[in-house]
């Protein structure tokens, strides 16, 4: 099959053929003619398969009739992150070129006046986050009553960035004889409810299984002890020992792990970038350009990038934690193994985690192989420990009781001259007098967040 038999309009398989793509993937095949025929869309598609393409292109075919007014877009594209909805504009301005359309894209950590006038000048395809939109909308901004037709794309991701409220506002802003294309990795109950609730007689397109993995991906999990040194010590060794690695993603599931992993693999030498959702727009975008043009070799991320962000050639995941939600993973790893090319991802896995790593077992439906045959020794009492303690040494592992005899009393007090000759320290407990402090003490380069120090010198 071709893109020439799905219906798309002259200019939009013009751009299509100049971008070098001759044949539709299976979610384009199959949804590309049911959006052109204006109905309501759910699909359910693997990552990596070509899931924006098949609404932004016969989206642009039919566009080509109408014509835009000010602050009424006439198509939104809602995006759960900022990386995502500016991928989406990349990729729609390669296929409109051929067109005169005006897309804007409307996400927070950039000037709001430079996008009032984009909106002002009329605007054909709006991408938006949630918030930012509502934003906007309550400032009375925008207005919602041209939009034709609405995606929500990454539904689940909405769902775990808590933006299911925000998105049943929006939908009820809309037009009711509006277009609904609704598109997502995984089905989980709430998403189905969503679906229902505002899909008009909806054709579901499912190109694989919800939750699976790509067969192109090797996974492996790795065993691993507690703490967090041996766990970065595990992770350079995987590195070090992959086979065919040209570049990798590091996920985390906190943003103080990811500063903490950087600056330990930067200062073992590795070419590496931070990217988290406390940093700058400035800086995500920077890093993410830098990893993009092979400037930097591994990304050390939250799972802000986990979720659609497409960089087409990564050869290795590595998950430095076990994912708090099991559907996590499944992103994270589709970030290899993209359209058909081969990819390897390893999960690093300590004895505590074995509920989240039998979660994700049971998610993808398959067993996940234990690199060379070493399986975790599972900790029993997991879960019942404060978060973040350590387990418990063995009696055996305890040092052993002092035999000495305890220390002797001073045989007399100071008297009170002594007392008073001696320095005196700062009132507040821990805190050194002005005189003892140094110039280093007001240093924040080991701050765990912040901005452009995650980022290295050759980029800045």
């Amino acid at each position: 099959m071709s893109f020439d038999t799905l219906g798309l309009s002259d200019k939009v398989l013009a751009a299509v053929k100049a971008s070098g793509y001759t044949e539709p993937t299976p979610i384009q095949a199959e949804a590309i003619p049911h959006v052109m025929q204006r109905r309501d869309v759910l699909g359910i598609a693997q990552t990596g398969t070509g899931k924006t393409a098949s609404f932004t292109l016969p989206m642009l075919s039919l566009l080509e009739k109408g014509r835009a007014r000010a602050r009424m877009p006439r198509t939104l594209i809602l995006e759960p992150t900022r990386e995502l909805a500016a991928q989406v504009e990349e990729n729609l301005n390669r296929y409109s070129e051929n067109q005169k359309l005006n897309v804007a894209l409307l996400i927070g950590g950039t000037s709001f006046e430079d996008q009032f006038k984009k909106l002002d000048r009329g605007v054909d395809i709006l991408i938006a986050t949630p918030g930012r939109l509502l934003d906007c909308f309550e400032r009375g901004k925008i207005l919602m009553t041209g939009v034709e037709v609405m995606v929500i794309d990454e539904a689940d991701r909405m769902l775990d960035m808590g933006f299911i409220p925000d998105i049943e506002r929006i939908c009820k802003m809309v037009p009711f004889t509006r277009q609904t294309l609704f598109f997502s990795a995984t089905m989980p109950p709430e998403i189905e409810g969503l679906a229902n609730k505002f899909l008009q007689n909806p054709v579901q397109v499912t190109v694989a299984k919800a939750s699976s993995t790509s067969e192109t991906i090797t996974q492996h999990a790795v065993a691993c002890e507690f703490e967090d040194y041996e766990k970065r010590a595990k992770l350079r060794e995987l590195i070090e020992g992959a086979a065919d690695l040209k570049n990798g993603i590091i996920f985390c599931n906190r943003k103080r792990d990811v500063a903490t992993v950087y600056r330990s693999l930067d200062r073992h030498g590795y070419s590496c970038g931070a990217l988290h959702g406390d940093m700058d727009q400035t800086s995500r975008t920077a890093t993410l350009n830098g990893f993009r043009d092979n400037k930097i070799s591994l990304l050390v991320a939250s799972d802000v990038a986990a979720r659609g962000l497409d960089i087409p050639d990564v050869s290795h995941v590595f998950n430095f934690d076990v994912p708090v939600n099991a559907e996590d993973y499944v992103h994270r790893i589709g970030r290899t193994g993209r359209a058909g090319r081969e990819g390897v991802a390893y999960m690093i896995v300590v004895p505590t985690e074995q509920k989240g790593f039998d979660a994700i077992e049971s998610l993808i439906g398959q067993k996940i192989e234990w690199l060379d045959d070493t399986a975790v020794e599972w900790d029993a009492k997991a879960g019942k420990r404060g978060r973040g303690k350590s387990p418990r040494k063995k009696a055996d592992d305890r040092p052993a009781k002092s035999t000495s005899q305890p220390k002797q009393a001073d045989p007399a007090p100071k008297n009170h001259n002594e007392r008073d000759e001696a320095p005196k320290k700062s009132a507040k407990r821990g805190r050194k007098s002005y005189h003892e402090q140094s110039d280093l003490e007001y240093s924040d380069t080991d701050h765990a967040f912040g901005g452009d120090e995650h980022i290295p010198a050759f980029l800045r």
